[in-house]
């Protein structure tokens, strides 16, 4: 079985630097561009996809309505689990402000940030689900970049950690009751 992992492209708040969290901010005009440039780059490869499943925040089910109708594959009901991490009083800030407000431990001071054993979990629910009820489909996910950098931390042992930027692929394959890295944070597609 291969899972595919990809941010969500841009949005207004990521250009402004602003911590979206589960707020439900769409795609800019930017943002959709770069689901083009995956999806045209997907369709230039060898196909690997059976469908495609996605957090239900907008800027991240709409990624993946463009990539699944350019591949003409399933786009799956939008999934609560794949949300980005609940960022609490948080939501809506720039780094400047959080750190001002609330320090540079922000994330363990500030009310309502959700653990990353949470986010972990219902990652890992979600996966387990899949792995039981598609076990012959490779699914394509579109999530968010903190809860993605959980998840892989989680599933890939001694992963290099790294920044997830907006429109970032990478395909984890299982086997041998691993999963083991093909591509990690890759966006050639994304170089013009």
């Amino acid at each position: 079985m291969l899972i595919g992992f990809v941010r969500h492209g841009k949005t207004d708040w990521n250009a402004q630097g602003k911590i979206q969290g589960q707020t439900d901010i769409p795609l800019n005009e930017e943002g959709i561009n770069q689901a083009m440039a995956l999806a045209d780059r997907l369709t230039g490869e060898v196909r690997i996809w059976d469908a495609v499943v996605s957090s239900d925040l907008k800027r991240a089910y709409s990624t993946a309505q463009i990539i699944a109708e350019k591949l003409g594959i399933p786009l799956l009901e939008g999934d609560k689990r794949l949300r980005e991490r609940y960022f609490g009083e948080v939501e809506g800030t720039k780094e400047q402000e959080r750190y001002e407000r609330w320090g540079k431990d922000w994330r363990n001071v500030a009310s309502g940030v959700e653990k990353d054993a949470d986010v972990k979990a219902r990652g890992m629910q979600a996966l387990l689900e899949w792995e039981q009820k598609y076990p012959e489909r490779n699914l394509l996910v579109v999530s968010h970049g903190s809860f993605l950098a959980q998840l892989l931390s989680e599933l890939c042992e001694g992963l290099e950690d790294q920044h997830l930027t907006n429109l970032s692929y990478s395909i984890l394959e299982h086997r041998d009751g691993k999963w083991h890295p093909q591509l990690y944070n890759c966006t050639k597609h994304l170089i013009k």
